[in-house]
């Protein structure tokens, strides 16, 4: 009996020094738990050999139990080395067979999946296109492709419109023209034209004689307050397809005294000579068909001098003076001349002041604010937002207007150029209507996505024509139709400013990193400053986790005694929290091993002990005969 019970002894201290001794091997063995042995009595007893005194039979090893409880969590330099703070296992696919693990050392493999160090694929949830999770669970992948861009569908602007803003006042005022039919020649004569202001202050400059309408633009030009510009235009009703196709045309044109070659070579009508004229050499002339003549006009207002002749007759030459447009701005209350030609023009003209929008010129607008849109090949583009403020409608008691304009590129949309969107507040400042819609949305559906020189540059572009475009923009889309939103627009007593403005538009972007939040998500990062979720790590816990069985490479599997795992988010349920770039230490509490170490070594020695004993006792019966 003595020797049975030793021995069972040595074999419990024994297991005991293997267990402690698996302990302190992987003391640093990352998402290691530490095992003990549990221990356990024998006797012998039946139906009626049990007495009051029992001896015992030895010992047994019960059970080998981990120690599932957390370890330390230390910080490393891979941005994928994961580390679970609270309960549950990272779940790994281990080619079909599925595994737990606590150790979270992930990298990527040449397919871009999530793996550890024995290549098990990390299982997790997966997400679509757009970085929507799901709940399908699969092996997780990190996509190095580049981002597709993203049209612009949808823009929000939220801004507060100064309310003490006054009505703007234009600088702009009545025109006065003056041409050849005014001054009854070929050329303007001399005259000293004066322009008095709202300050009584007035400024000169002398027109000398035999000046063409473009010099008088450059001189008028030069006194404060006054813009001029000059056309010429002059229409040959002589001219027709017949004269040309007598034969032996010849067409000459000339500028300021200065001949201008026009190669008739080839015209047999007039709109082939209207075609040889534009493809001449100035380049500040157009020539077109109007009413069946043909009509030539030079946007600087340079004279004109045309002839034309055939094989039997020679028409001109003919001289067409430019006509002046003088504009001024409201400073100016009065324009005379010493001859009257500029001054007549000018009599009987009243001062007009209008609210006449430039969005080159800021004093016509009131606010304005930028932002960078998309169209469908990630091409980004300038859409300018133009706030205008109108007189109040009605008596003006308890609302106000605004008028907005849109500019992409500096071309209008949205038909601004025609007409703008008319925003209304009421008495507390909310915006009411946008165009009569209280949603405040403004639907732009005529444009059409240029390149820097202005042509169309192969993007999607507006709808067909009498498409109805409605909002939101289904997905996909389908053309260059986006909708601005100004609901959340305020005319407050305070400074005009940009509470937020943000549209769902970007360019193509490359991978430049990769981030994983405390809720186990895998964000990449792009170039173009967007991220988008790749994926989720998904986590499991058991009912039993004392059941799992070990297999190695800090793994385990699911057993009867463990019960089914519930897979779930990270963060969720019981499961804990991801905490990225970091790695869970092992559990082993290395002082407690040495002296667990001693304590088996004392208990091998005192079974060893036992057994020497009983053999000594042995050996003294023998001897007795």
């Amino acid at each position: 009996m003595a020797f049975n019970t030793g021995l069972s002894g040595l074999r419990a201290a024994s297991v005991d020094l293997d267990v402690t001794g698996n302990n302190i091997a992987n003391a640093s063995t990352v998402g290691f738990k530490s095992s003990r042995a549990q221990f356990g009595d024998l006797y012998a007893s039946g139906f009626l050999s049990a007495g009051t005194n029992p001896i015992g039979d030895g010992v047994r090893v019960q059970d080998i139990r981990q120690n599932f409880g957390q370890g330390n969590i230390s910080f490393t330099d891979n941005g994928l080395d994961l580390a679970i703070n609270g309960d549950g296992f990272f779940v790994l696919n281990n080619g079909g067979e599925i595994r737990y693990s606590r150790a979270g050392q992930f990298g990527v493999d040449v397919d871009g999946y999530v793996v550890n160090n024995q290549n098990m694929r990390v299982q997790g949830f997966q997400a679509d296109d757009d970085g929507n999770l799901s709940g399908i669970r699969g092996d997780l992948r990190i996509d190095t492709a580049n981002l597709a861009p993203r049209r612009t569908t949808s823009l929000e602007t939220d801004v507060n419109l100064d309310s003490r803003e006054e009505v703007l006042e234009s600088q702009v005022s009545v025109l006065a023209d003056v041409g050849q039919a005014e001054v009854g020649g070929t050329s303007f004569p001399a005259e000293l034209v004066t322009v008095t202001y709202s300050d009584g202050s007035t400024q000169s400059v002398q027109i000398p004689a035999g000046s063409s309408a473009a010099e008088v633009v450059d001189i008028l030009g030069q006194m404060e307050g006054v813009s001029a510009s000059a056309t010429t235009e002059v229409t040959l009703t002589g001219l027709d397809d017949a004269f040309i196709a007598v034969g032996g045309f010849d067409f000459q044109l000339e500028l300021e005294g200065v001949s201008i070659p026009v190669d008739t070579t080839g015209v047999t009508d007039l709109a082939s000579l209207a075609d040889a004229i534009n493809n001449s050499a100035a380049s500040t002339v157009s020539a077109s068909i109007v009413g069946g003549a043909l009509r030539v006009v030079d946007n600087r207002g340079n004279t004109i001098t045309t002839t034309y002749s055939n094989t039997a007759t020679t028409v001109g030459p003919q001289t067409q003076l430019g006509t002046v447009r003088l504009q001024t701005e409201r400073t100016v209350t009065d324009l005379s001349s010493d001859t009257g030609t500029f001054g007549t023009a000018w009599d009987g003209r009243t001062l007009q002041v209008t609210n006449s929008f430039n969005p080159l010129d800021q004093r016509t607008y009131n606010h304005a604010t930028s932002t960078t849109i998309y169209d469908s090949l990630g091409n980004p583009h300038v859409l300018t937002q133009f706030y205008v403020k109108d007189p109040a409608p009605g008596n003006g008691v308890g609302q106000s207007q605004w008028s907005i304009y849109l500019q992409i590129d500096g071309e209008y949309v949205g038909g601004t150029d025609l007409s703008p969107y008319e925003a209304r507040f009421d008495q507390d400042g909310t915006l009411q209507t946008v165009n009569g819609d209280p949603a405040g949305e403004i639907v732009i559906a005529d444009w059409t996505p240029k390149d820097p020189s202005g042509a169309p540059n192969g993007a999607d572009g507006p709808p067909p024509a009498g498409a109805t475009v409605v909002t939101p923009i289904p997905e996909p889309p389908t053309s260059s139709a986006f909708v601005l939103n100004l609901a959340d627009t305020t005319q407050y007593g305070s400074a005009f400013g940009v509470n937020d403005q943000r549209q769902n538009g970007y360019t193509t972007g490359r991978l430049s990193g990769l981030d994983v939040s405390d809720e186990g998500v895998l964000f990449a990062r792009y170039t173009n400053g967007q991220s988008q979720a790749l994926g989720q790590v998904a986590l499991a816990s058991f009912n039993n986790t004392d059941g799992l069985s070990p297999v190695g490479e800090t793994t385990w599997v699911e057993t009867f005694e463990s019960g089914q795992p519930i897979v779930g988010q990270p963060g969720t349920g019981t499961l804990g929290s991801i905490k990225a770039s970091s790695v869970e230490e092992s559990n082993v509490d290395l002082s407690e091993e040495l002296v667990n170490l001693i304590i088996a070594q004392r208990n091998y020695q005192a079974n060893a002990k036992t057994i020497e004993t009983s053999d000594t006792i042995t050996q003294t019966i023998i001897n007795l005969r």
